[in-house]
């Protein structure tokens, strides 16, 4: 974002006026049609909501992004359209870059780096990343927020409401309400900088030791609530390894397998949001030797009976178990199923969970893509909430669901062979609940991040 008039409140509010209308006119089509009974183009209407959205770049990107992972929770039409969106807004420039420090470090902020980049080495949703040199010589990563992010944020939200209450008038299979609720939550939440950097604490703690995940350390001393400044983690974009032999893909997968895994099963906390973006794999003697992981934004912490329910679904799964896996849906919160429900989400469920069943040597999904990953299940899940729904989704399901999806994609762009069951029963072998409880709340406590309020 260069120093411009894009840069002022009222220019942003025009945007989000002129967006806001944009949706607004899409919604009014869609209840027009059903007013009068006209047949609904969904493809047309698809692209209409995807071109009100598209000219804005930002929080409602990430959005759109997301939503178009959960099954149900958008027409096929409009996930696909969403899910094609860029999320980066573009750079802030470099004299607008100074004085966004100055905001945060005060006048003298340059001095207290040797080195400092105006220019941003990558740039994302909420903020952009400068490359900088501590006085030590190390070399660092500071995240430099957006101006006037939590006006946009929360424009942003509103707008969801409204692509949401579109859906609505659709005969949808999923009531978004508890969907919309976690979505706002976690979006309110990558804004603080402080939580992350508690949160990057408390990944470094689960991960001491681990040679194959590296995890950066904050400097809290030039961090703020809007800037966060880390050590620079050397790597290479996840995606430069595609073509790599096949030991050094596997290499990845492993680590990325048990950076998301491993905290779940054993402290009940998630990373949200397994972007492409937000990995970088480094390398030992020329090889693939593991992975970096870049953002903490979006950690999502659990009621540790959650983690029971998603293992008590695996072994009911596993052993035909129906009682199991009603009482593990039941755990989570979805309430009220039908025979018809409960069979519609073990569609889902198996193409979750199939690769983890499975003991040999195999891809996450065999025979798809990264572009068509779930979209067959999510289809068979579709037709029957439409017509025995609607489900209210948990809270907790949705970043878990989206992570999973997310992780699945990483997995199949680097055609990955592994024995997902075997690394999975290894991950959460000797799994007791008490244990968990008292591991969470000692790392929690150690790290510095306030134990979130967690539904019992």
């Amino acid at each position: 974002m260069s120093d411009n008039e894009d840069n002022r409140l009222s220019a942003r509010a025009a945007r989000y006026m002129r967006v806001g209308t944009n949706v607004g006119a899409v919604a009014a089509k869609v209840a027009g049609q059903r007013l009068f009974g006209v047949e609904a183009d969904r493809a047309k209407d698809a692209a209409a909501l995807a071109a009100a959205l598209g000219g804005l770049k930002g929080p409602i990107m990430k959005v759109a992004q997301l939503i178009s992972t959960i099954p149900e929770a958008l027409p096929a039409e409009y996930a696909r359209e969403l899910g094609q969106l860029q999320a980066h807004a573009p750079p802030m420039g470099p004299a607008f870059v100074k004085r966004r420090m100055v905001a945060e470090l005060g006048s003298g902020w340059a001095s207290r780096f040797q080195a400092f980049e105006t220019t941003a080495a990558a740039s994302a949703s909420l903020g952009q990343v400068h490359r900088a040199v501590a006085f030590d010589g190390e070399a660092l990563a500071a995240k430099l927020q957006y101006p006037d992010m939590q006006s946009a944020v929360e424009a942003d939200l509103n707008q969801l409401k409204l692509v949401f209450a579109l859906h609505a008038r659709m005969n949808p299979g999923v009531d978004t309400k508890e969907i919309w609720k976690e979505i706002a939550a976690r979006l309110r939440e990558e804004l603080d900088y402080g939580l992350e950097a508690h949160h990057t604490n408390l990944y470094s703690a689960i991960f001491a030791g681990d040679a194959a995940i590296r995890v950066p350390r904050v400097l809290p001393e030039l961090s703020t609530k809007r800037l966060l400044v880390m050590s620079w983690l050397e790597g290479k974009p996840l995606l430069a390894y595609k073509e790599h032999p096949i030991e050094e893909r596997n290499a990845i997968a492993r680590a990325m397998f048990r950076a998301w895994w491993f905290p779940f099963s054993h402290f009940g906390v998630i990373h949200g949001d397994p972007h492409l973006g937000n990995y970088t794999v480094f390398a030992e003697d020329g090889r693939a030797a593991g992975i970096n992981l870049l953002d903490y934004g979006c950690i999502r912490t659990f009621p540790t009976k959650f983690v029971q329910g998603v293992i008590d679904l695996y072994t009911g799964l596993s052993t035909g178990n129906r009682d199991l896996v009603v009482h593990a849906y039941e755990t989570w919160g979805f309430r009220g199923l039908s025979g018809e429900l409960i069979d519609a989400m073990n569609i889902w469920a198996r193409f979750i969970y199939g690769p983890l069943l499975d003991d040999r040597e195999r891809t996450i999904a065999e025979g798809t893509t990264p572009g068509e990953y779930g979209r067959r299940e999510a289809f068979a899940v579709h037709k029957v909430l439409r017509e025995k729904g609607p489900v209210t989704v948990p809270r907790e399901f949705v970043f878990m669901d989206r992570a999973a999806i997310g992780l699945g994609g990483v997995f199949l762009h680097l055609d990955a062979r592994q024995n997902w069951y075997r690394l999975f029963n290894e991950t959460i072998e000797g799994f007791k609940l008490d244990v968990v409880e008292a591991r969470q709340r000692a790392a929690f406590q150690a790290s510095g991040v306030p134990l979130p309020q967690l539904a019992a």
